[in-house]
């Protein structure tokens, strides 16, 4: 992960869940069966280099596992 999350995720929503999820399979291979869902929210975030963004954040997440592969889908300010 290239950044880190410094603040609580915030207007979190589940956008696709089962089977609407593309990466189903690789995630069941990876970290095991789960009620997948893909969520999104938004979070104040600190880059590499330093400096604080606030960010639209996408994640995988399932219960028992746990919130996996956060990634920056843009940038808010």
């Amino acid at each position: 992960m290239h950044f880190e999350i410094i603040g609580e995720i915030s207007d979190v929503e589940t956008f696709a869940s089962g089977s609407a999820i593309r990466e189903l399979p690789r995630l069941r291979k990876i970290y095991g069966r789960g009620n997948w869902r893909k969520r999104k929210g938004i979070a104040r975030i600190r880059l590499n280099d330093g400096s604080e963004r606030l960010a639209e954040l996408h994640w995988y997440e399932a219960a028992g596992i746990g919130k996996k592969e956060y990634k920056i889908k843009r940038y808010i300010d």
